[in-house]
């Protein structure tokens, strides 16, 4: 019985194509590419647009696979819930958009099981410290304010 073999990509979510990277790397192992690609767009349909991890797990002996879906990264969660293409390139005085708490509470939870923060509070902190650096401010207030406001517990009912 011989080892599976996986095979990680960064694909865009519900966009996967037969082409590079999959293909060429499926191919070999005698799968049906079209399948994996499908189960990969269903799989990722959520996060259209954002770049997704994903991973084909594949048994080499029986064919059978099956694909793990990663989460996005922090930075694109908060571009897609602010509707934009790309962050500030100064962001100690650019902003370039505006999302809600509620926004931010929504991207803590997805990002929760992956971030060292162990409550939903410090990781709502790290989410606000992206927002920060890509130039996002959240309740019309930069992030430093929102930061300020959540360690002095003005938005606790929101946790």
């Amino acid at each position: 019985m011989s080892k599976n073999q996986s095979i990680e990509a960064l694909v865009t979510g519900g966009k996967a194509t037969a082409g590079p990277p999959l293909g060429p790397a499926l191919g070999p192992l005698g799968v049906n590419i079209m399948d994996v690609i499908n189960r990969i767009n269903e799989s990722t349909k959520n996060f259209e647009g954002m770049k997704i991890p994903i991973t084909v797990n594949i048994d080499p002996d029986t064919k059978k696979w099956d694909v793990v879906v990663g989460i996005p990264s922090t930075s694109a969660l908060i571009l897609k819930e602010a509707e934009i293409k790309k962050g500030t390139n100064n962001p100690k005085e650019k902003w370039v958009g505006d999302i809600n708490f509620d926004q931010i509470i929504k991207i803590s939870k997805i990002k929760m099981e992956s971030s060292y923060g162990q409550t939903l509070k410090k990781v709502s902190k790290e989410i606000l410290g992206t927002c920060l650096s890509a130039g996002v401010k959240v309740n019309g207030k930069t992030p430093k304010e929102i930061i300020n406001e959540t360690g002095n517990g003005v938005l606790d009912d929101k946790f």
